[in-house]
């Protein structure tokens, strides 16, 4: 495992070392001892979350609010996806920032998001299945999102929106400027 920092401050690609030979591959996805000598983040996560897509869905930018604030290690299992992860840290130097980066089931790349962070993606590919471990358990109340398409974050998502499937709960999301405080 190592370990790549991003653009955004405390916001790591992991890469994972992976053993191929004749029946295929192996590789290990997580090691508590590893991640927080590469990244220094000591994130006792809690909870594991998967998704199944097709082509062209969008979901984000999600985040939890609160004492429900959530560290998130993503990776994809089956297909690609354009990542994205957004700084809402009002005192962070990276605030209203984004990263995005495509993971696929080949790069074996994950990507750590902090607490503090939104996260979204579209998928790319025909179908994906994307995996996720959180340091917070999953709360209603504390939901959060920012609308995909926000002027001030920018993001280039990689295809036209006539040819995005967002759900009507994502496509109502409100801007970043909407909120006085986030983290």
């Amino acid at each position: 495992m190592r370990a790549e920092k991003t653009p955004l401050k405390d916001c790591f690609l992991i890469h994972d070392s992976i053993h191929y030979d004749e029946r295929g591959h192996f590789f290990e996805s997580f090691n508590a001892q590893k991640f927080y000598r590469e990244t220094g983040a000591n994130t006792p996560f809690v909870q594991d979350n998967q998704s199944h897509s097709v082509r062209g869905v969008l979901r984000g930018i999600h985040f939890q609010k609160g004492e429900f604030a959530q560290a998130k290690l993503v990776r994809v299992l089956k297909g690609e996806v354009l990542d994205v992860a957004v700084d809402l840290r009002r005192s962070s130097p990276t605030f209203g920032q984004h990263y995005a980066v495509v993971l696929s089931e080949t790069s074996h790349t994950q990507l750590y998001i902090p607490r503090g962070f939104g996260h979204g993606f579209l998928v790319l590919s025909d179908v994906v299945d994307f995996f996720y471990k959180c340091d917070n358990f999953y709360n209603k109340e504390a939901e959060g999102g920012i609308i995909y398409n926000d002027p001030e974050i920018n993001i280039n998502w990689l295809m036209q929106p006539n040819d995005l499937i967002i759900s009507s709960k994502d496509i109502s999301l409100p801007l970043l400027s909407s909120y006085a405080t986030l983290f």
